[in-house]
């Protein structure tokens, strides 16, 4: 999956079927409309000098130790609790490189619909966001699963 370009425009290149677009604009405008109320303070822990989501804490370490650099990450809001302080969607940026090519090659094998993933020409980078609000979580527990057996697979 190379990708030479010379465009500055994201490339998406997961796919999605117009019904799971629909499905996740009406997931959207529930949750807007939804009551939200602050039930704990966001978690965070310190991975070298940077404070992460702890969700997202065990797949952070991992990608580290196999060499896949990180830049941003977010354990995304749950619809059930914190609604501060999060972004909507669970996500995390990884610098392009061949092996962050190969993860990225797995997580969509393992994730299919379940995520967003997105190629950033200009910054040389991906974003992989969980594609519904309702998968935040399970989102961090996938991107650790795939951290888990990354290189065992590719």
């Amino acid at each position: 999956m190379s990708l030479n370009t010379n465009e500055a425009r994201d490339v998406i290149l997961s796919h999605h079927t117009d019904a799971h677009w629909h499905r996740r604009e009406q997931e959207l405008l529930q949750w807007a409309a939804r009551e939200k109320q602050r039930k704990h303070a966001k978690k965070t822990k310190l991975l070298g000098h940077i404070n992460v989501d702890t969700e997202l804490f065990p797949a952070l370490i991992l990608l580290q130790q196999k060499q896949i650099a990180t830049e941003f990450s977010c354990a995304g809001v749950s619809p059930l609790d914190e609604p501060e302080d999060h972004s909507l969607y669970a996500y995390l940026t990884i610098i392009a490189s061949e092996r962050a090519e190969q993860f990225v090659q797995l997580t969509m094998k393992r994730m299919r619909h379940r995520l967003l993933i997105s190629f950033e020409p200009a910054r040389n980078r991906y974003d992989l966001s969980s594609f519904y609000i309702g998968h935040n979580r399970s989102f961090c527990q996938m991107i650790q699963l795939c951290a888990e057996i990354f290189e065992n697979e590719v």
